[in-house]
């Protein structure tokens, strides 16, 4: 079978996509620079979106070494990472890596774990993520988050399986939506206060990587995919439906779960989250579809049906497989959560519409100087989150990984997540074991509403 050139350099794939064509003359990514010392050079600045379909002109939008989404940065499971932020903005950033549990000192959280990286300088981050999983890279620099991600400037990070399934694809996709103005470039209401009190800053027009969508992949008949979808969009919460397969999603925000198939084969993809699928293309070459769902679901009032990634079969079918299974889970993280000597800290968000959102009665816009709650390491610890608004939260826990818990405390849900949605006026319990010391964010993982008030921290020492 030939590969279509174009399609895979859409995909955002990694290597292992390339060996399931048989195109040798395919590109291959550009190669990483690297720096005299071995650190992988990231610069931040300007790039370029084609986020309306050719010819209309890309869109000035920001990257990491001039493409929106960044490189991907791709690891074996005990390797380490070295990378050198080279700031080439004109405003203060930071490199932030959600869902990596990292030392405390190169989470980059700007204004917590380090100053923000000034115009013209650098920092340099080093480390051994101690778990695989496909996770997210992006600025964390206070009031400047939502203009930095929702111009493009985010990227993909993955660490490989010691024994990953056997593929036939692999794609890696990130979704972001885009708001342009009249003439199609991006729109610069990212201070709106408006934008903090409400939803967030939602666009109209969706990309599937660095094109419109739906983005279209041509495997086989018959061929294993392993899809890794991340949702990049600063506040968009995606209805995902499938059609044509029934996937197993086996990993959420980069952390092996038991393996299921969402109901009704659809699910809820908030800000920052990230799902890891596979299915089985049909042998009688129908296509998959994966759609953001509109309707009642619509993040727009108005907002329709519309395909995200279309996997439509092409060549000979491939002999058929064994059945699909899951990863193995991480054995770093407890298998058991002590609840009944947790300590147990409520997280009450209120506000919007005429006024700014709040935590506990409280507002902030920087970093607090006193922790909401200090645990010693080791310590369990259970959160009750109340959203008194009326929009949707997204709350994200930095440097840990929790489990979503029963409505009376008598289990918990069978995967790891890094951030929770909580519908208006519902309340969510989360556990974790607060391993990693240091001082870790409670933030919404919508900038917009993270910079209008929906931010704290707490201790670990």
């Amino acid at each position: 079978m030939k590969a279509d050139r174009r399609q895979i350099l859409r995909a955002g794939v990694s290597a292992s996509l390339w060996a399931a064509f048989e195109g040798a003359a395919v590109a291959q990514p550009a190669a990483p620079r690297l720096t005299p010392d071995g650190f992988r050079l990231l610069e931040a600045g300007s790039a370029k979106a084609q986020i309306l379909e050719i010819p209309t002109p890309p869109a000035a939008a920001l990257g990491y070494e001039g493409a929106t989404p960044g490189p991907l940065l791709r690891l074996r499971k005990g390797e380490e990472l070295k990378v050198r932020l080279v700031n080439k903005l004109s405003e203060p950033t930071s490199l932030c890596w959600h869902g990596l549990r990292i030392a405390n000192a190169m989470a980059g959280i700007g204004g917590l774990t380090q100053p923000p990286v000034p115009p013209g300088g650098s920092f340099d981050y080093r480390f051994t993520p101690p778990d695989s999983g496909f996770n997210l890279y992006r600025p964390h620099a206070g009031a400047l988050i939502p203009g930095q991600i929702g111009r493009g400037l985010y990227g993909s990070i993955l660490v490989e399986e010691a024994l990953p399934p056997s593929l036939d694809l692999e794609a890696i996709v990130a979704l972001a939506d885009w708001k342009l103005d009249a003439k199609d470039q991006v729109s610069d209401d990212f201070s709106d206060p408006a934008l903090a009190r409400g939803a967030g800053r939602l666009g109209p027009l969706i990309a599937a990587n660095n094109s419109a969508a739906p983005l279209t992949l041509n495997p086989p008949p018959g061929a294993r995919a392993r899809l890794r979808l991340v949702n990049a969009a600063n506040a968009r919460i995606m209805l995902v439906g499938v059609e044509g397969a029934k996937p197993l999603i086996i990993a959420l925000d980069g952390q092996p779960c038991e393996a299921f198939e969402p109901l009704r084969n659809r699910f809820p993809i908030g800000p920052g989250a990230r799902f890891d699928m596979m299915f089985d293309m049909p042998r009688d070459g129908a296509p998959v579809r994966f759609i953001l769902l509109g309707g009642a679901a619509a993040a727009i009032p108005g907002e329709t049906d519309r395909p995200l990634i279309v996997f439509t079969a092409k060549g000979d079918p491939l002999a058929q497989r064994p059945p699909l299974t899951g990863l193995e889970p991480n054995r770093l993280l407890p298998v058991e959560i002590d609840l009944q000597r947790a300590s147990r800290v409520e997280i009450a968000i209120a506000g919007g519409g005429g006024a700014p959102f709040s935590i506990n009665g409280a507002s902030l816009t920087a970093w607090p100087a006193k922790p909401l709650f200090s645990v010693a390491r080791g310590a369990p610890v259970t959160l009750t989150l109340v959203n008194n608004t009326a929009v949707a939260q997204a709350i994200r826990l930095y440097g840990h990984f929790m489990r979503l818990l029963h409505a009376m405390d008598d289990g918990w849900e069978p995967y790891w997540r890094d951030s929770v949605l909580i519908a208006p006026g519902k309340t969510a319990h989360v556990a974790f074991v607060a391993d990693n010391p240091g001082h870790w964010p409670i933030e919404s993982a919508i900038p917009e509403h993270q910079t209008g008030g929906v931010m704290t921290m707490f201790a670990v020492s």
